[in-house]
């Protein structure tokens, strides 16, 4: 049984059933006379079908490829003609030599006619070639159309793997830089002997498991965000302690889905370059609330006083840009606002 399914799923067994079934379809609604037999009916139409063979595989394998495809339309139009024009012949050559002569007796008047029209005078009729050329081409148009549709999958498919590469990519690359900014706080933290150390390690392997375990989905809930977020702004308050004012505020309905790590990027952002050189005491807003199905999602910092460098062409957020556009592709809106004194991001998306 399995060996038969393998079997049937071949390409080749696909399309034997489906020449198989279009001469079903030719026996079944035939126009029966009197005196036609089942082997008059399918002889008759075992000829049609062979004709409809050559033309769609001539036309699928040489034809298209070769001439449509690269655009040489005259080209494909005249040897599709030429093949349309042979293949009439072919059928026009078995009706003569074959099929009248055995079967003339179960003819009809204008049947016994037609049989006795010599081979010129049957080719060069415009009305019968048009149509046999439509009958001819049906099936062409059928495995065209079935083609098209399988091509459409693989290739959806092949995006769908090509995004998820380039996505398990970039979290390969943001997740490593957030690691490597905290351990630099840790690492401080241990010169100083602090007694904080403890509750860093804590933190740090929180987030450890949520950055290797828990955001390997596609989107995770935003609540999962928000405790990684939490947990970060906790590490960086027992580094700086009063250097900065940290608030964090939110508003979000529960179950609502994102793409996980792209929110930490800006919060990282913001105390690489709002925090790290400022000597004064630095101040950091961030609000993260949904409306409706959008979330929006805003932090702003104050900017030192030294020459302030937006992180724009960095590593962090030049893959946080890539990701959004990956994982909401014309559904988001970023905007950053570069002042004298405070530099703000505003994020809007729709949630998952």
């Amino acid at each position: 049984m399995n060996k038969l399914k393998a079997y049937l799923s071949t390409q080749f067994a696909k399309h034997l059933l489906f020449w198989a079934g279009v001469l079903l379809y030719f026996v079944v609604t035939a126009n029966y006379n009197f005196n036609d037999s089942y082997q008059q009916v399918i002889e008759f139409n075992l000829m049609v079908v062979f004709t409809q063979a050559v033309t769609a595989y001539t036309c699928l394998f040489v034809l298209i490829p070769k001439f449509l495809d690269k655009k040489k339309y005259l080209s494909f139009a005249f040897l599709l003609l030429v093949l349309l024009f042979a293949m009439f012949a072919v059928y026009n050559l078995f009706k003569m030599v074959y099929y009248d002569p055995k079967y003339y007796d179960t003819f009809n008047d204008l049947g016994k006619f037609y049989a006795k029209e010599p081979f010129l005078s049957r080719q060069l009729s415009i009305r019968t070639f048009v149509t046999k050329i439509i009958k001819m081409l049906a099936p062409t148009v059928l495995l065209l159309i079935a083609t098209f549709y399988k091509n459409q999958q693989e290739l959806s498919q092949l995006k769908e793997q090509k995004k998820t590469a380039e996505l398990s990519a970039l979290k390969n690359q943001l997740n490593p830089h957030f690691l490597f900014n905290t351990l630099n706080n840790l690492y401080s933290l241990a010169l100083e002997k602090s007694e904080k150390t403890p509750e860093v390690i804590e933190r740090l392997s929180d987030i450890l498991d949520y950055t290797l375990y828990g955001c390997k989905d596609k989107y995770v809930t935003l609540d999962k965000e928000i405790e990684l977020i939490e947990n970060y702004l906790a590490l960086q308050k027992i580094r700086y302690g009063k250097r900065i004012d940290v608030s964090f505020k939110t508003e979000v309905k529960k179950g609502t889905q994102i793409a996980p790590l792209i929110l930490l990027t800006f919060v990282e952002n913001a105390f690489k370059h709002g925090v790290k050189e400022e000597l004064k005491q630095a101040e950091i807003s961030i609000s993260l609330i949904t409306k409706g199905n959008q979330i929006v999602f805003k932090i702003s910092n104050t900017k030192p006083g030294t020459d302030f460098l937006p992180d724009a062409e960095k590593l962090g957020l030049k893959n946080v840009r890539m990701q959004l556009e990956l994982l909401y592709p014309k559904t988001h809106f970023l905007e950053i606002s570069d002042t004298e004194n405070k530099y703000t991001l505003t994020l809007s998306l729709n949630e998952a």
